[in-house]
Protein backbone atom coordinates (compact mmCIF):
# COMPACT_ATOMS: atom_id res chain seq x y z
CA UNK A 1 0.00 0.00 0.00
CA UNK A 2 1.59 3.19 -0.98
CA UNK A 3 -0.79 5.42 0.96
CA UNK A 4 0.74 6.98 4.58
CA UNK A 5 -2.62 6.45 6.78
CA UNK A 6 -1.55 9.11 8.97
CA UNK A 7 -1.75 11.63 6.18
CA UNK A 8 -5.18 10.85 5.57
CA UNK A 9 -8.22 12.78 7.23
CA UNK A 10 -10.22 10.51 9.61
CA UNK A 11 -13.13 10.11 7.13
CA UNK A 12 -10.80 9.33 4.76
CA UNK A 13 -9.30 6.37 6.98
CA UNK A 14 -12.92 5.23 8.55
CA UNK A 15 -13.52 4.88 4.65
CA UNK A 16 -9.87 2.53 4.08
CA UNK A 17 -11.12 1.38 7.38
CA UNK A 18 -14.61 0.04 6.28
CA UNK A 19 -13.82 -0.98 2.50
CA UNK A 20 -11.33 -3.27 3.99
CA UNK A 21 -13.47 -4.54 6.46
CA UNK A 22 -15.68 -5.10 2.95
CA UNK A 23 -13.18 -6.56 1.48
CA UNK A 24 -11.95 -9.14 4.10
CA UNK A 25 -15.71 -10.13 4.73
CA UNK A 26 -16.01 -10.90 0.52
CA UNK A 27 -12.59 -12.98 0.90
CA UNK A 28 -13.73 -15.09 3.81
CA UNK A 29 -16.86 -15.65 2.04
CA UNK A 30 -15.02 -17.13 -1.38
CA UNK A 31 -13.12 -19.37 0.51
CA UNK A 32 -16.25 -20.51 2.65
CA UNK A 33 -18.22 -21.14 -0.47
CA UNK A 34 -14.87 -22.95 -2.36
CA UNK A 35 -14.70 -24.63 0.51
CA UNK A 36 -18.40 -26.03 0.72
CA UNK A 37 -17.57 -27.08 -3.11
CA UNK A 38 -15.10 -29.08 -2.58
CA UNK A 39 -16.74 -31.08 0.11
CA UNK A 40 -19.31 -31.39 -1.73
CA UNK A 41 -17.15 -32.46 -4.83
CA UNK A 42 -15.44 -35.06 -2.46
CA UNK A 43 -18.71 -36.35 -1.77
CA UNK A 44 -20.00 -37.32 -4.73
CA UNK A 45 -16.76 -38.90 -5.78
CA UNK A 46 -17.67 -41.49 -3.70
CA UNK A 47 -21.34 -41.70 -3.71
CA UNK A 48 -22.30 -39.45 -0.63
CA UNK A 49 -24.32 -36.97 -1.11
CA UNK A 50 -23.91 -34.40 2.30
CA UNK A 51 -26.23 -31.17 2.83
CA UNK A 52 -24.44 -28.67 4.57
CA UNK A 53 -26.44 -26.15 6.64
CA UNK A 54 -25.39 -22.35 6.65
CA UNK A 55 -24.09 -21.27 9.97
CA UNK A 56 -23.31 -17.89 8.66
CA UNK A 57 -27.08 -16.75 8.16
CA UNK A 58 -28.44 -14.40 10.73
CA UNK A 59 -30.53 -15.71 13.46
CA UNK A 60 -34.06 -14.82 13.31
CA UNK A 61 -34.56 -15.50 17.00
CA UNK A 62 -35.84 -12.97 19.52
CA UNK A 63 -32.95 -11.70 21.19
CA UNK A 64 -30.14 -11.89 18.47
CA UNK A 65 -28.01 -9.32 17.42
CA UNK A 66 -28.90 -6.58 15.31
CA UNK A 67 -27.06 -4.93 12.69
CA UNK A 68 -25.64 -1.61 13.22
CA UNK A 69 -27.45 1.39 10.81
CA UNK A 70 -25.64 4.49 11.70
CA UNK A 71 -22.13 5.52 12.19
CA UNK A 72 -20.07 8.10 13.29
CA UNK A 73 -18.05 10.00 10.36
CA UNK A 74 -15.46 11.43 13.30
CA UNK A 75 -14.97 7.98 14.90
CA UNK A 76 -16.30 4.98 12.92
CA UNK A 77 -16.16 2.97 16.25
CA UNK A 78 -19.51 5.20 17.26
CA UNK A 79 -21.87 2.96 15.58
CA UNK A 80 -25.36 2.77 17.00
CA UNK A 81 -28.50 0.27 15.65
CA UNK A 82 -31.32 2.34 15.61
CA UNK A 83 -32.89 1.24 18.74
CA UNK A 84 -32.76 2.33 22.09
CA UNK A 85 -31.77 6.10 23.22
CA UNK A 86 -29.94 8.07 20.50
CA UNK A 87 -26.26 8.21 21.56
CA UNK A 88 -24.41 11.09 22.50
CA UNK A 89 -22.73 11.99 19.55
CA UNK A 90 -26.08 11.71 17.23
CA UNK A 91 -27.89 14.06 19.57
CA UNK A 92 -25.48 16.49 19.41
CA UNK A 93 -25.41 16.21 15.56
CA UNK A 94 -29.14 16.45 15.23
CA UNK A 95 -29.33 19.43 17.18
CA UNK A 96 -26.92 21.05 15.16
CA UNK A 97 -29.99 20.18 12.44
CA UNK A 98 -28.33 17.31 10.60
CA UNK A 99 -30.12 14.69 9.62
CA UNK A 100 -30.28 11.03 11.30
CA UNK A 101 -30.11 9.40 7.78
CA UNK A 102 -27.11 11.48 7.19
CA UNK A 103 -24.99 9.01 9.23
CA UNK A 104 -26.82 5.91 8.24
CA UNK A 105 -24.28 2.83 6.57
Amino acid sequence: MTTNLHELSETELASVIDNAQKALLSRQEGKRKEGIAKIREIAASIGVNVEITDSGKVSTRRGGKVPVKYQNPANPLDRWTGRGMQPKWLREFVEQGRQVEEFAI
